[in-house]
């Protein structure tokens, strides 16, 4: 283990133990170090590291203080991970985010309040010259707003970081996909009557039948691009014929 992984165990260990809680000032980084019996160096890598996971803030001229610690925070690490996957593992994330969604849609259909489910209602958009980037940003309220009503920060936290990654995928099947605005509607509509039922298992059923409508597609459609690509390379070698296009 590096001198700054040990630093930022010992500082995560203050922070467990409740000697520094939220809002505290980490002691001056002389005496910090020498009571971790770790060099200024290692201190301040890891206090940059634990800046970026939204654990410490560092005020310049000020000092270094713990943060609120707030999901919603402490969260963010998530959506900085994501941004930097590659577009193979869209699909993965996609099932993630459908196993957390449809725990958190089953929370909420026993808590839902009656404003939630209103303001749920309201965030439906009307179809009628709706475009793709319109849907999309109507999609992501929808979602966010079903995470809220769980009453889990942490799901609303993780759910975020991941509906980032995507956002991409919902935009191609808004353009190349017929139907795909009015589909996307009718599904949202569906889940919504399943919550103002308080029916945790039809609304989780709703919402997995949705997302999973979006993971088909795209699968379909990346292993659509797969072979293109092969055949592609295989003519540019004058070996072989194009793959033929299978049902995906």
């Amino acid at each position: 283990m590096s001198l700054t992984d040990q630093a930022i165990l010992r500082i995560k260990e203050m922070i467990i133990s409740g000697e520094l809680g939220p809002g505290d000032r980490l002691p001056p980084e002389q005496e910090l170090s020498e009571r971790l019996g770790l060099s200024r160096n290692s201190l301040r890598e890891a206090v940059k590291a634990l800046s970026m996971f939204r654990v410490v803030d560092v005020r310049r001229g000020d000092g270094t203080y713990v943060t609120s610690l707030r999901p919603s925070l402490l969260t963010d690490a998530l959506g900085f991970v994501v941004d930097l996957h590659q577009d193979s593992s869209v699909l993965e994330l996609m099932e993630v985010r459908r196993v957390l969604e449809a725990a958190a849609v089953r929370r909420a259909a026993a808590r839902i309040s009656d404003a939630q489910l209103q303001e749920l209602w309201a965030s439906i958009p009307d179809a009628e010259g709706l475009d793709p980037e319109d849907l999309v940003s109507a999609d992501l309220t929808f979602h966010r707003l079903l995470a809220v009503a769980s009453g889990n920060d942490y799901l609303v936290g993780m759910l975020d970081g991941l509906s980032a990654s995507t956002v991409r995928a919902r935009v191609w099947r808004s353009l190349t996909e017929e139907g795909a605005v009015e589909r996307t509607i009718r599904e949202h509509e569906a889940i919504l009557r399943a919550l103002e039922a308080h029916d945790s298992e039809l609304a989780e059923a709703s919402l997995v039948a949705h997302i999973g409508g979006v993971e088909a597609w795209l699968r379909h459609t990346l292993a659509t691009e797969e072979r293109a690509s092969q055949a592609a390379l295989l003519d540019g070698d004058g070996d072989e014929q194009p793959l033929p296009e299978g049902p995906g």
